[in-house]
């Protein structure tokens, strides 16, 4: 056992993984790999040069805090001759496989976690040295009579072991190679030395086994030759493959739910509320994933919030789009608003250090986790995200008229409960006069992306739900108030009709039903209860606003 041969950092992480709470086996990902390391010499039924290319490389990228990293570890947990991992893999999915045994703790595993830097790290060199020593190191005490020396390169080293020992062949698995392109310090000299590191070291060796590789970026993205062409890459926006294993389906989010009613006796989270705040990507193939990070915190605070995106601030969604304000800020508005904005995927464009194009930028929000994609349509995946763009947009001035909208949207909230129309009135004719692209107002849509907008400030004191069930229809807005003494707010739009055929429409169909508790039941909400009616006329281009209290407060 080593520092990354065959060590047991891995094992005891999976360990206490597959411990908790609300773990999710996704061991079943090894019936992908086993193959790998099954076939001898990489041999299979293929022609040409497809034959013995490949197939035992592997490159997973995603977003961070996809479970890139438990995965790595339950692998080399599995295969690594380190520590017997028999117990921990009991019961789950992987040990149901006839081929279970036959691989259980029976390879050389070479494990290294590219995301640590040695002490006071300021150049490539310390990096890639400290890695370089502590595997060299493994390998001298692990195979002393291989003549392995000192100041041979690590390929020489495995290459010596092969010739003068017993001929061993390991397994790489390298989570979060692309970690150091990231850092400060790392020149495109050093970028250029990595790759060739990673080339020399793993590709046409007789030693290597099986690599897997997890990442954020794709690697065509740092090597545009044959340096690293051996891989097969799997990325959540193009390939199906290898999908399922990360994120939460949901199925997998319902088993959580289940268990976590049964672990909490007063439970604050809802199945829906996991879905609204957590949910929106998905596969290619369109099946829908959670961010796993996310949903477990939720379930273990007993709190909905954000959990992903507080590792970083607002800016760090702001970094992807301050070179390019002007190309992005419209769809950016858009996308607030709820509405998808197409765009084109540059799948290898998405660096963090040079965005130059608005398809550029997009690309990188969506391998990075901050946008979904489907369909040529990017969008705001969920509510944790959302907030964060609202936050970005009302602290950016360079954001020009989405930020003003933004700014304004605290007023909005304080004139609808102080029934100024008036002022609201002047609020919804700043926003159609400004250059936004939502101001055409052909429909209902265009008019509900401004109200979103105009209204941003209230989500801090309100959830606000789009077309929600209420009573015997479907309202437009509902401002279900997250302080049950505080108004509660709906809201019904028209185009062509008047403001005061929306509040009618409001009573007619019951939508305070809502708030207004069960039959003979003390209501929950003891705030009033607001109808709001927002109307536009195309043909004048003139709003009108009217406000209906439905009950006092109790």
């Amino acid at each position: 056992m080593g520092v990354y041969l065959n060590s047991r950092k891995p094992y005891l992480l999976f360990q206490e993984e597959a411990s908790s709470a609300y773990f999710v086996d996704k061991t079943d990902i090894l019936k992908e790999l086993v193959p790998l390391v099954e076939l001898k010499e990489n041999k299979v039924e293929k022609s040409g040069e497809e034959r013995g290319k490949g197939h035992k490389y592997v490159c997973i990228t995603r977003p961070r805090r996809f479970g890139k990293t438990v995965m790595a570890n339950m692998i080399s947990a599995y295969f690594g001759k380190g520590i017997d991992s028999r117990e921990t893999f009991r019961g789950l999915k992987a040990s149901s496989f006839d081929w279970f045994e036959n691989h259980l703790n029976q390879h050389n595993v070479i494990h290294v976690m590219c995301n640590e830097l040695p002490d006071e790290c300021t150049t490539y060199a310390q990096y890639i040295a400290r890695i370089k020593r502590r595997l060299l190191n493994d390998l001298i005490r692990e195979f002393p009579d291989a003549n392995i020396d000192r100041k041979d390169p690590l390929w020489d080293a495995f290459n010596s072991i092969i010739e003068f020992g017993n001929g061993e062949k390991f397994i790489f698995v390298l989570d979060e190679w692309d970690y150091i392109f990231h850092r400060k310090f790392i020149t495109d000299s050093d970028k250029a030395a990595y790759i060739d590191f990673l080339s020399n070291l793993l590709k046409d060796q007789p030693y290597v086994e099986l690599v897997y590789m997890t990442g954020i970026l794709p690697i065509a993205k740092y090597s545009s030759g044959s340096e690293l062409n051996m891989f097969y890459e799997y990325t959540m926006a193009t390939r199906e493959k290898y999908s399922e294993y990360f994120g939460f389906t949901d199925a997998e989010v319902d088993q959580l739910y289940q268990r976590y009613l049964k672990n909490v006796q007063e439970p604050n989270v809802t199945r829906e509320g996991l879905e609204h705040w957590y949910d929106g990507y998905q596969t290619v193939s369109g099946k829908r994933l959670y961010n796993p990070r996310s949903v477990v915190g939720a379930l273990n605070d007993n709190q909905l919030g954000s959990y992903w995106t507080s590792s970083g601030p607002y800016d760090e969604i702001y970094y992807y789009v301050e070179n390019d304000v002007a190309q992005v800020r419209d769809d950016i508005a858009l996308m607030v608003s709820g509405t998808p904005v197409l765009a084109k995927v540059q799948e290898y464009a998405a660096t963090s250090m040079k965005l130059t194009t608005r398809d550029e930028i997009f690309s990188a929000m969506i391998v990075y986790g901050f946008l979904s994609y489907k369909n040529g349509y990017v969008s705001i995946p969920n509510k944790e995200l959302m907030d964060k763009f609202a936050d970005m947009i009302q602290k950016e001035p360079s954001l020009g008229y989405v930020h003003r909208l933004a700014k304004e949207s605290g007023q909005m909230l304080c004139a609808t409960k102080a029934g100024d129309t008036k002022k609201m009135l002047e609020i919804l004719e700043y926003a159609h006069n400004t250059e936004s692209p939502l101001m055409s107002y052909s429909n209902e849509a265009e008019l509900a992306a401004i109200v979103r907008l105009v209204y941003l400030e209230a989500r801090d004191s309100y959830r606000i739900e789009r077309e929600d069930k209420a009573g015997i229809g479907f309202v437009d807005f509902i401002f279900d108030p997250r302080k049950m003494d505080d108004d509660c707010i709906i809201i019904e739009l028209k185009v062509d009709h008047s403001a005061e055929e929306a509040i009618q429409q409001i009573k007619e169909r019951d939508y305070a039903l809502k708030f207004q508790g069960k039959l003979g039941e003390k209501p929950e909400y003891t705030g009033r209860i607001l109808a709001v009616g927002i109307a536009y006329y195309k043909e004048d281009k003139k709003h009108n606003c009217k406000i209906e209290v439905l009950r006092e407060k109790e």
